[in-house]
């Protein structure tokens, strides 16, 4: 029997890719995302709006006769400043990343009890150590981890959880950095796109569940070593690569990081 998907944020980046694996391997899928897609199977929905959510997964459940897998992959990339005051899109940030999973599931769960499903929540790398000028999005995935854990111990006698770290992915979710100036590319490796969704249908689909999966090798091994790395050992290895990107020119001047790129260079802003 074919498992019943349901994946918020179905309609770009990584929820795409997803979704066409999960369809390539012969699940039924229907998406949610802001806007409708019907060719795609994607209902419209705002997951910052309880009263969407519940129209939308009730609609979703009710087009797959069920419901067996939840993927919470919706999420937002917009940078700001830890010390600034959090504005608009911070807090956008939080709503959607971290609230909206819960809210899903919330929904979700009464389907997922029932069939004994999984529900699977797309954290990042980023829940394992935070860089800078991404305060709220480091806040959000770390968050997130908490949520599935309180889930895992909550409900699961009845479904399993899994969370997924993916790590640097060339996807939309990266556009408002670069436009800040405060981009990773060259930070980090990518990840292949098309890599990391077949890991999140496996994650998804595979009979036995697993807790944590990161979508590299690179990155189950980076995070495992984590674990072992003292932070303020950490921090200063971060600190040190940002202080190299800021002084090769890989944040704008009159960025987000302008004022971190003339200090580094000991010049007045």
């Amino acid at each position: 029997m074919s498992k019943r998907v349901l994946i918020t944020g179905a309609s770009g980046g990584i929820g795409k890719a997803t979704t066409a694996e999960l369809l390539a391997r012969g699940a039924e899928v229907v998406g949610i995302d802001l806007r409708a897609d019907e060719e795609a199977g994607v209902i419209a929905c705002d997951v910052r709006d309880q009263g969407a959510v519940e129209r939308a997964v009730a609609q979703a459940v009710e087009q797959l006769g069920g419901l067996d897998v939840l993927i919470n992959n919706a999420g937002l990339g917009t940078p700001q400043s830890a010390g600034t005051v959090p504005d608009d899109g911070a807090l956008t940030v939080i709503d959607v990343n971290m609230l909206g999973p819960w809210r899903v599931t919330s929904a979700a769960l009464p389907a997922l009890r029932e069939s004994g499903g999984r529900v699977v929540n797309v954290a990042s790398g980023l829940a394992h150590m935070a860089i800078p000028y991404a305060p709220a999005y480091c806040m959000s995935k770390r968050g997130l981890v908490a949520y599935s854990d309180a889930l895992r111990l909550e409900h699961g006698d009845r479904i399993s959880v899994t969370t997924v770290y993916p790590g640097y992915i060339r996807t939309p979710i990266h556009d408002a950095s670069r436009v800040s100036g405060v981009g990773l590319e060259g930070a980090v490796p990518a990840e292949p796109l098309e890599a990391a969704a077949r890991v999140m249908a496996s994650a998804a689909l595979d009979p036995k569940a697993r807790r944590d999966v990161a979508t590299s090798r690179r990155g189950a091994i980076g995070y495992a070593l984590l674990r072992f790395v003292p932070p303020r050992v950490m921090d200063r290895v971060i600190r040190g690569q940002v202080a190299r990107m800021a002084r090769g020119g890989s944040f704008a001047d009159k960025g987000l990081a302008s004022d971190l790129v003339h200090r580094l260079r000991g010049q007045t802003p």
